[in-house]
Order: structure tokens, then sequence, then C-alpha cells
């Protein structure tokens, strides 16, 4: 594809910029991107990505009980901030935020315009990422090569790509709101929006499906999850600055940050979120297309500005992927804390009693403090740990049971909860949480039967685009 320097005549840069990486992020992070993106004008957008494979199942679940739900739930929270602005100077705003129910979405936001003395702006749904329901099913059975589970899925949502996006927007959406959209398609659709890109562009498509990549999880890319304190050092970590993508015709990248704020952004926090979750830095598969990053190039071009070239696309994949959960039973968790001499000693012998009250049950047990991020559900790590320190300890015992039988994952609770009294000795500050299981098995569907549209907020016409 043609790599030539942008043309005096070509559109101007376009600026996105990130309020949210995901559905639990900081509500104001928002408010000093958008000052940055007013502050520097131009064409400019707003990507909310706060949509996980879970997240969504659980919104599936919420959209069960009360058919007005289904959506983030901290949607008014991350919008309120920010939404006068956006509007009054132009700046268009993309999320995944709909989640199992984009239209009760659309229509909290145009509440929360009014509730604020806007005119309700141009909202825009996207659709056709939800397979959930009969109709869907012998698709994914097939796909999956087994029946879909016992019971009715929770959620069965296939990852749509950008073009809906960019057709909203094109035609005049202020906002847009999507479910299972692929993370960086959020940016791409608003580039291709605005530079009018072909959808064979592989190139193009491939840049700015990885300057999403850059911004789809927030503050990780300006030093949030990159800060290791000795070893990687990030400044005002608690006032990090969420990121912004300067994009340009060809889409390469200059990636920075809102001004005023902490955190940093530099060759190796970008190379870090370049590299993450990326499978086959040759083929990252998306449904727009697959990008190949292994040419690269990652350049700081002065402080917190960090530019993205030579990342090529190839056509993209034939089959689109599908995430179905279902319910999958209970996990039951229960903590009790020894310290002092004897801490893990007493926290083992704890582990025991609990094995031997509940025989044949496959339990998993930490030692928080000694053992628990890197042990196993086997226990082999716990039997291997040496049986004292040559110091008192402070440590937690945690023990965890999953079943599909609520009362039998109930037992768990309570015999930890007995340890109380029951010994071994000075354990306290029990907790105990029963929680329903969400079980995600992942499948490819044809392209061609899943369809993406969009549609304008509560309108009865949809308009149909190809997936």
């Amino acid at each position: 594809m043609n790599d030539a320097p942008v043309s005096h005549t070509a559109p101007r840069r376009l600026l996105v910029g990130c309020g949210a990486g995901f559905s639990g992020d900081r509500l104001d992070a928002a408010r000093a991107v958008v000052g940055t993106l007013i502050e520097r004008g131009g064409p400019a957008c707003l990507i909310y990505e706060t949509l996980a494979e879970r997240t969504l199942a659980l919104a599936q679940l919420r959209k069960r009980d009360d058919a007005g739900a289904g959506f983030d739930p901290r949607l008014e929270g991350f919008l309120r901030p920010v939404l006068a602005d956006c509007l009054a100077h132009g700046i268009a705003i993309v999320g995944n935020f709909g989640a199992a129910n984009p239209q009760a979405a659309a229509r909290r936001i145009a509440a929360l315009a009014v509730s604020l003395g806007l005119a309700v702006p141009r909202i825009a749904v996207i659709e056709g990422d939800d397979l959930t329901g009969d109709a869907h099913r012998s698709l994914l059975r097939e796909a999956l090569g087994s029946p879909v589970s016992a019971n009715e899925p929770v959620s069965a949502n296939a990852y749509l790509g950008a073009e809906p996006i960019a057709a909203a927007l094109r035609a005049g959406a202020q906002i847009v709101v999507a479910g299972r959209v692929a993370d960086p398609a959020l940016v791409l659709g608003a580039a291709i929006a605005h530079f009018g890109w072909a959808t064979d562009d592989w190139d193009r498509l491939a840049r700015g499906v990885m300057a999403g990549h850059l911004l789809e999880c927030g503050a990780q890319v300006s030093g949030g999850y990159f800060a290791d304190p000795g070893r990687k050092e990030v400044p005002d970590l608690a006032g990090v600055g969420f990121p912004i993508a300067e994009i340009d015709e060809q889409g390469h990248c200059v990636i920075t940050k809102a001004s005023g704020t902490g955190g940093i952004v530099n060759a190796m926090t970008v190379t870090e979120q370049l590299l993450y979750e990326i499978h086959d830095p040759a083929a990252y598969q998306t449904p727009d297309v697959v990008a190949d990053i292994t040419q690269a190039t990652v350049r700081e071009l002065g402080p917190d500005r960090v530019a993205v070239q030579g990342v090529r696309g190839h056509p993209r994949p034939a089959r689109l992927k599908v995430n179905v959960c279902h319910e999958g039973g209970w996990l039951a968790e229960g903590e009790i804390s020894y310290a002092g001499p004897g801490a893990r000693a007493r926290a083992r012998l704890a582990a025991q009693v609990l094995a031997q009250r509940l025989p044949g049950r496959r339990l998993r047990f930490d030692l928080i403090g000694a053992a628990s991020v890197f042990a196993d559900d086997d226990g082999r790590m716990l039997t291997d740990l040496p049986q004292a320190p040559a110091a008192s300890e402070d440590i937690r015992l945690r023990a965890a049971t999953a079943d599909a039988s609520r009362e039998a994952a109930e037992q768990l609770l309570h015999e930890v909860t007995a340890l109380y009294t029951c010994g071994p000795a000075g354990g306290g500050g029990v907790r105990t949480s029963l929680t329903p299981r969400l079980s995600t098995r992942s499948c490819l569907v044809p392209r061609e039967t899943v369809t993406a549209r969009w549609r304008w907020a509560d309108s009865a016409a949809a308009t149909q685009v190809r997936s």
C-alpha cells in the first residue's frame, strides 16, 4: 500500500482519546482527555472501552431480570463529566458501553442529556452481535462441535468490526453505542469515517487497528500497568493521564496523553502495550483486518510523544469469533488469617482440616502472603512449600471450590467459618462468599452468518452493513 506522506489536500489528522479502558475504570479520567482534545483543536473522537467477556455475560443476566437494564451500570458516571463539552465542540463519542442492551443505553444517554439541559444528541446503536436464542442455536452447535450447553446460554456474542461504527459516524451520529465489537474497532471506525479508507485498504486498516489496540486499555499505555518502583519509574501515578492517538491519513499514529496529567508515554510503555495480548505479531486477527507488527517501529519524538509506524495488513479473516457464556454452577470462597510464630504451619493445618472434612471434593488452597498467585489447583506448590520461615508471618488462607449444586458449594463456607473455634489456634477475620459461575467457550462462525447493522436510537429502520 501507499506509504507516501500525507498531502496538503488530505483530511486533517484525527485525534482519538480514551475515556475508559474497562468497566471499572476511573470516572474522572476523561475530563482531562476532552480538555486536551479541545485545546489541540481539529476533528476528534472520544472512545470508551468498557466491555470484557464476563462483563457482557453479567450484563445479559441483568437484562434477563430487567428489560431496561443490561448496559454498563456506570454509563452515566462516565459521560456526565464530559457530555456537554463533547457535544459543544463536535467531539464524537464511541463506546461499547451498550453491552447487552445498546438501545437502553442510548435512552439513558438521551435522558442524561436532557437532565443536563442539553439537546438530545444524534445517537446511533450498533446491532447484530447478539447470537443468543434459538435462531442461532444450530449455528453455534456446529461451530462448537458439541451441544452449546445443558442450559440456555447466558450470552452468545460475535465480535463485530468497525464498518457499522464508521457508517453511523458518516451519517452524522454524535454518539455511537455498541455492544460486542472488537476493542480496536472503536478507534478504527472513527478513522474510517474521517479519512474515507476503503474496506480493503489493508495497511491503513491495520494501522488503525493498532492505534485502537494501543488506546483500548486506557492508562496501561501511559504508565499505569508499566509502573514498577526501582525498575520502571512513573511520575505521579495517582494522577496518571489517559492516552490520545494522533492518526494521519496513512494510519500512522503518535501516542500521547492528556495535558497536565501524571504518568508517562515512552517507547517502553508503547512497546509493552503494542505486544499486549498479541498471540502472533505477524497475524493479529481482528474482524476488519489481520495486522502484522513484525516490521513496526516505535520512536520517541519528545516527552510523552511516541510515533508508531510500519504496521502492515492482510485480508480480514473469513470467520468471526463468538464467545458463548453459560451458567457454570457456583464458586464458594472462604478466607481466614493466621499471624505470628507458626502462622504458616497453622494455616496449612487448617487446609488439611478442610480437606478431611470435605472428602472427595476438589479444593484449592492458597496461602496468601506465601503461595497464592503462583499456586496451583492441585496444591503441589503448597505441599512443597517450606514448613516455616525464619521469622513470623502474616498468612491468609483462602479455600475455594466449585460445584453445580449451590448446597454442596455452601458446605465449604460453613466449614471455613467453623475454624473460628474448631481450630487451629489464632484464626480470625473470616470472610466467605458464594458467586454464580459463568463458563465461557469460544468458536468461529462464517462471516456471512452475522449481519452487523446500525440504527438511530429507538428507530424502527435499521441500516445493514456487511460484517
